[in-house]
């Protein structure tokens, strides 16, 4: 995982049929951005031997996808990067993740998996509770007909930024609408009534994420990282690794009480 923005380099080593580095008599780059348009980034002659590099610049956030054609030798390369968006989306800071695991702030050599684990812990967190968590813009569309309310999927809803119809035709002043943040109700209070196929831009999540909600995140991160390792062993009866049916290691135990989860067998 990439911030957007910065350089991503395709690195190849290309060989001849004897296993000898060799550079390509030509080589062709293909890189399938997450909007599913395509670019071509020029590839430079190697400056060492059979060693092709070449600097991208990430302009997209998301899943790209590139293919490296050589001739002379005839080869091909495939491979896949992600990169995230410009405001990640992450229950806890990096630093907050280092200092849970007890690291010193010059180790950074584990940051990028790091960050992966903290993404997936915001993604434990937020399925276990139903509801976003971290602030983010999200668009809905809902198709409706001719209506004075619609039920926002994601919630806590924080503030509607636009409602517009799918071809913008028509739209609806945010001021118009009364909301309730908890359930995700909008409700047109004043002008006309919502019809068609309607785009909902809007804020969702806490406003200040609760502080079991941020332990729980953190207590996932750890466990990750720790099995991950192979440090912590198989534990059926202890703390956080304590097993229930219907329920997998992925989030500690500890971790699913944080979150007034109902644990099964528990009344």
């Amino acid at each position: 995982m990439i911030d957007l923005g910065s350089v991503y380099q395709v690195a190849v080593d290309v060989a001849d049929a004897n296993g000898a580095a060799v550079d390509p008599g030509s080589a062709d780059l293909t890189i399938i951005l997450p909007d599913g348009s395509t670019v071509t980034p020029a590839v430079p002659t190697p400056t060492t031997t059979g060693q092709v590099r070449v600097d991208y610049v990430t302009e997209q956030a998301g899943r790209h996808v590139w293919r490296l054609v050589t001739s002379s030798p005839t080869t091909a390369y495939a491979d896949v990067f992600d990169v995230q968006p410009a405001i990640p989306v992450g229950i806890v800071s990096l630093a907050d993740a280092r200092a849970q695991l007890n690291m010193r702030p010059s180790e950074t050599a584990d940051d990028d998996e790091l960050r992966t684990f903290i993404g997936a812990a915001t993604a434990a967190v937020e399925r276990a509770l139903g509801r976003a968590v971290v602030r983010r813009s999200i668009t809905e569309r809902h198709q409706v007909g001719r209506t004075s309310q619609v039920l926002l999927r994601q919630v806590p809803v924080l503030s509607v930024t636009s409602v517009t119809t799918a071809d913008g035709s028509t739209s609806w002043d945010p001021a118009n609408l009364r909301i309730d943040s908890e359930t995700g109700l909008v409700t047109v209070v004043a002008g006309e009534p919502l019809a068609g196929d309607v785009d909902f831009v809007f804020e969702a999540g806490e406003a200040i994420i609760q502080e079991n909600h941020r332990l729980a995140g953190l207590i996932i991160i750890q466990h990750l990282w720790e099995t991950q390792r192979g440090t912590m062993g198989v534990q059926l009866g202890g703390d956080t690794d304590n097993w229930s049916a219907g329920r997998g290691f992925a989030i500690p135990r500890r971790a699913l009480e944080l979150l007034g989860s109902q644990l099964p067998g528990v009344a």
